[in-house]
């Protein structure tokens, strides 16, 4: 047997049809009854036409050739009508209404009759000339024959061999036979078309009982799936109702509960070791801000001392100074995302985010004086409800961010834009730092806003590689707690960050 072709399949596959499970249950219960009942109905009508047939062929068996015979020399009481006057009939006696006879000599019919009824009340009969072969043609074995004639329809013909040499058929109308097997037909498809409703009414009903549990473990699932599982502490709805362990559906609602059971408290364990990774950092960065502070006014202390120092000391001491000075950044850093992380409220003042960046591209511009900066701002000020401090962090961490991982010479552009969505005061900020450098590699973009995350040092720069990796993941911590979103699209020679602000923030 051949494969089936791959286009046929494809063809079968976008057939339609039901989608769920439910649908699938009661379309093929209703497509077995189907099956089932016209293999019935098919075996009864084919059992009833078998019986009918039967019966006629029984029929002939009894009243033999009589009739035939009767019709060559005629008898004393044959039928005479008024149509065939001086004509002689054949012998109608014990015979059935439209019973055929016919006489056929060396394959030649000689006389041929029906007996009358109201349906044909002549009882002579005109044969076609391929009646006449079909008759000819009739084995002579006794044996019963449908046969169809032109004049009659259908008849049920045996033939037998007369005593002259002659061959004498007789047969009865095959109408009756096919009128109630019709008629068990059509009860058959009315019964069963009742049936088939009922049973997909019934069944839909069954199967939607039956499978009630499975629907609320489905229902548990959406309700689980809509949790925001990857932020906090977060309480899973109630479990699914327990349906009996002995079914496939208990079975099913039996393991999705204890998968429940595992994930929430796999969640109830990460969120407490976040908790203690959380305060532990917001205590360390704390008290570190104090011996680092130490460290550094020392240090400061020390290379104002007026005596003469040696230049080596002189070169530890600013190293010290220095570095102290970046630890203590980091260490703000660290208390300011744990401080996010902890969800400690921020300031909702309006703020001029117009302003914020002109004071923050002057400080790049001092800062990074090798590189081109430019400005595209509307016309009218851009006011946010926010933290002025931590918004002024992001445009600064941005700025540093395209100075530090650019060459001399790159050009910065920060842009600020709204989208209107509402009526006055509301839409949305959109601030937008693009430098023409070799951008950030594919690899890093996916984690670039993580914590400790450092670009590749295939972007150059004086400072390539400095930093600890915390400054991005600020720009996000805080566009976040302000309701807004921080992205990224990078490719070599256009890297641009852009962050999103609602207007009106509700905090």
């Amino acid at each position: 047997m051949s494969a089936v072709p791959r286009g046929a399949a494809r063809w079968v596959r976008r057939l339609p049809g039901p989608r769920t499970l439910r649908a699938r249950l009661t379309f093929g219960l209703v497509v077995l009854l189907a099956v089932s009942c016209a293999a019935v109905g098919v075996a009864a009508v084919v059992e009833l036409n078998g019986f009918l047939t039967g019966r006629l062929d029984e029929q002939l068996q009894q009243t033999g050739p009589g009739f035939p015979q009767s019709l060559e020399h005629g008898t004393a009481t044959a039928t005479r009508l008024s149509d065939h006057d001086g004509d002689e009939q054949g012998d109608t006696r014990r015979q059935a209404a439209e019973t055929f006879g016919a006489r056929l000599v060396n394959g030649t019919v000689t006389h041929v009759a029906v007996v009358p009824s109201r349906a044909h009340p002549d009882f002579d009969v005109s044969l076609s000339a391929a009646d006449r072969r079909t008759l000819a043609s009739l084995p002579v074995d006794r044996t019963g024959h449908t046969v169809c004639l032109s004049a009659l329809g259908s008849y049920r013909l045996t033939a037998w061999a007369g005593y002259d040499g002659d061959v004498l058929i007789t047969g009865l109308p095959m109408e009756p036979v096919r009128a109630t097997v019709r008629r068990l037909e059509l009860v058959a498809t009315v019964v069963f078309g009742f049936a088939l409703a009922a049973t997909g009414v019934a069944g839909a009903l069954w199967v939607r009982w039956s499978l009630r549990p499975l629907s609320r473990v489905a229902a548990t699932a959406t309700r689980v799936s809509e949790l925001p599982l990857a932020s906090g502490e977060v309480a899973l709805p109630p479990r699914a109702p327990e349906a009996d362990p002995r079914s496939e559906v208990g079975r099913v609602a039996a393991a999705f509960n204890r998968m429940l059971h595992h994930v929430e408290d796999a969640l109830t364990k990460r969120h407490a070791s976040e908790e203690r990774l959380r305060s532990f950092a917001a205590d360390a960065s704390h008290e570190l801000r104090t011996p680092v502070a130490s460290v550094r006014g020392h240090a400061e202390l020390a290379l104002l001392h007026p005596g003469p120092v040696p230049p080596e000391v002189s070169r530890a001491l600013e190293r010290i100074a220095a570095e102290s000075a970046r630890m203590g950044e980091m260490v703000d850093e660290m208390l300011l995302l744990a401080r996010l992380d902890a969800g400690r409220p921020l300031e909702r003042r309006p703020v001029d985010l117009t302003r914020l960046v002109l004071d923050a591209v002057t400080d790049a511009r001092a800062a990074g004086p090798g590189h081109r900066w430019t400005l595209e701002l509307p016309e009218e000020p851009v006011t946010v409800t926010g933290d002025a401090h931590r918004l002024q962090q992001v445009l600064a961490n941005l700025l540093a961010n395209a100075r530090l991982h650019t060459p001399v010479g790159t050009k910065v552009t920060v842009s600020l834009e709204t989208e209107r969505t509402g009526g006055e005061g509301s839409g949305t900020a959109v601030l937008k730092v693009h430098d023409d450098g070799p951008g950030v590699p594919a690899e890093v973009q996916p984690g670039v806003f993580e914590r400790f995350t450092r670009a590749d040092r295939r972007r150059t720069g004086p400072s390539s590689g400095a930093g600890a990796g915390l400054g991005l993941s600020i720009v996000a911590a805080v566009a976040e707690a302000h309701g807004g979103a921080v992205g990224l699209e990078s490719r070599p020679g256009s890297t641009v960050f852009a962050v999103r602000l609602p207007m009106d923030w509700a905090g």
